[in-house]
C-alpha cells in the first residue's frame, strides 16, 4: 500500500506542477495580447478561447494535490470542535467525508471518460472556425484523469486512515483582561 500511495502522490504533484506551467504560459500569454492590444491595436487571436481551456486545465491538474495537502475548500469547524472532545469520532468522520469525496470524484472521471473518447473520434472543437479553434479532447482528458487521480486519492485515505487535522490554534492568554 505504501508504493502505491508514493507513486499517487508522486502523480499527484507532476500534476500540479504542470498546472503551474499551464499558470505561467497564461500569464505569458496574456501579457503578449495586452502588449499587442497597447502597441499595435491588435488583440491576439484565440486568447479569449485559450484562457477557457486554460483556467480548466489548471484546475483539474491541480486538483489531485489539493486533495493529497488537505487544501480543498471546505468548512471544518464543525470537525475541529468535534476533534478536541472526541478525536476518535473526528477521525471516523473525516472517513465518512473522503469516502463520500471519493465517490463524487469517481463518478465526475466515470462520466467524462466517455465523453473524452466521444471528442477524441469526432474531433470536436470550440472557438470560432476560421479564426482560431482548440479541441475539446484534451479538456476531457484532463478533467478525467485529475478527477479519477484525486478519488484514488480520497480512497487510500480512507483505507490508511489518514487523518491529519489542520486545527485552528488560539494563543493562550495569561493575562486575559
Amino acid at each position: 500500500m505504501a508504493g502505491l500511495t508514493r507513486a499517487t502522490n508522486a502523480l499527484a504533484i507532476a500534476a500540479n506542477a504542470l498546472g503551474t506551467l499551464v499558470v505561467l504560459a497564461l500569464v505569458a500569454l496574456l501579457n503578449v495580447d495586452v502588449i499587442a492590444r497597447g502597441v499595435f491595436s491588435s488583440p491576439l487571436k484565440g486568447t479569449y478561447e485559450m484562457v477557457q481551456f486554460s483556467v480548466v486545465l489548471i484546475v483539474f491538474l491541480q486538483l489531485a494535490d489539493v486533495c493529497r495537502v488537505d487544501r480543498l475548500t471546505r468548512s471544518d469547524g464543525f470537525l475541529n470542535i468535534l476533534h478536541s472532545r472526541s478525536p476518535g469520532a473526528a477521525a471516523g468522520v473525516r472517513r465518512i467525508i473522503n469516502a463520500v469525496s471519493a465517490i463524487f470524484m469517481f463518478l465526475i472521471a466515470y462520466v467524462t471518460y466517455p465523453e473524452f473518447l466521444h471528442m477524441w473520434d469526432t474531433q470536436d472543437y470550440f472557438g470560432v472556425p476560421g479564426l482560431f479553434t482548440l479541441p475539446w479532447w484534451p479538456v476531457k482528458l484532463v478533467i478525467t484523469v485529475g478527477t479519477a487521480l484525486a478519488c484514488l486519492i480520497f480512497v487510500l485515505k480512507v483505507i490508511n486512515g489518514y487523518d491529519r487535522p489542520a486545527l485552528v490554534r488560539m494563543p493562550e492568554h495569561e493575562d486575559a483582561p
